[in-house]
């Protein structure tokens, strides 16, 4: 199923895969395999990585869950 909450934070920050490879010192390939929901996925650390680095104020449970989460927006008058 891949973690199309990521899928969905890459695009609307316009980070790429490449990006999440680099970082992680991985193939481009093997990152797109784990985004595509192959066998194997983000390891506990590297997931922690990409929070750290790209998404700071967001959770691990959202990132990394193989379901969509809806995030509520709040607008502020």
């Amino acid at each position: 199923m891949g973690y199309p909450n990521l899928e969905a934070e890459l695009a609307r920050n316009g980070i790429t895969r490449g990006q999440i490879a680099d970082l992680l010192k991985k193939d481009k390939s093997t990152i797109s395999t784990w985004m595509n929901g192959g066998r194997t996925g983000f390891s506990v650390k590297d997931a922690m990585a990409v929070r750290r680095e790209f998404f700071p104020n967001m959770t691990l449970d959202y990132l990394f869950s193989e379901e969509p989460i809806t995030v509520a927006t709040v607008s502020v008058r």
